[in-house]
């Protein structure tokens, strides 16, 4: 299991964790996970000062690192499990990716941007990470040759759920994205039964940029 420092003092880390339990976690196993991955090490140098606070911050390409209770309840949703496969589509920083690596066995991460996936992999490496492979890729092809998948996640909302995805979840297994609809973006989970068929379940309104299909090799 890799070890990774936390940020600040222990009166910060203690604030921290309390705003994610303000939010609603309440998995004791992600709150660990949140409270020994150092969030400073994935930002920008300019935002350190605000790494243990809970908010969204900018990073480059245009993009940005997600608030980090919006990363835990996504994650409770997933059900993780120390013996599962993880599938994340968007990289970012590298900081989900550390986080996942303390909740499952292996994860593999694909990044559209091709300075970010090659920046979050010398992060992630940096300290001492060995469970996490980083690809530059187009996310809503996934991973095959890696695959099956126990759980998928897609850090973007879609309209559907690219099929590459679908095809690459084991049984048993769950995929989580954001979907638009008519009636507004939802938080959803697909659950795969041992034969094979998908459940939808639409969990609460969520919103998040769209999945963006290709790769930019110039980033």
């Amino acid at each position: 299991m890799p070890v990774i420092q936390a940020d600040g003092g222990a009166e910060a880390r203690i604030a921290f964790l309390m705003a994610l339990r303000a939010k609603g976690l309440r998995d004791t196993a992600i709150l660990r996970a949140f409270e020994t991955v150092s969030r400073s090490v994935f930002v920008p140098r300019r935002f350190i000062d605000l790494a243990l606070i809970d908010v969204a911050l900018p990073i480059a390409c245009g993009q940005s690192t997600l608030a980090p209770s919006t990363m835990a309840e996504m994650y409770a949703a997933l059900d993780l499990k120390p013996e599962h496969r993880v599938l994340e589509v968007g990289t970012g920083s590298g900081y989900g990716s550390a986080v996942l690596a303390r909740l499952a066995r292996e994860v593999v991460s694909i990044e559209r941007y091709r300075s970010l996936a090659t920046e979050a992999a010398a992060r992630l490496q940096a300290q001492v990470v060995v469970n996490v492979t980083v690809r530059h890729g187009d996310g809503g092809e996934g991973a095959a040759d890696l695959g099956p998948f126990d759980r998928i996640l897609i850090e973007a909302s879609v309209e559907s759920t690219p099929r590459p995805l679908v095809a690459q979840l084991a049984p048993g297994g769950k995929i989580l994205v954001i979907e638009r609809g008519a009636g507004g973006s939802f938080l959803t989970r697909f659950n795969r039964s041992p034969g094979g068929a998908l459940e939808r379940e639409h969990l609460v309104p969520f919103s998040l940029p769209p999945l963006m299909h290709g790769t930019a090799a110039a980033l």
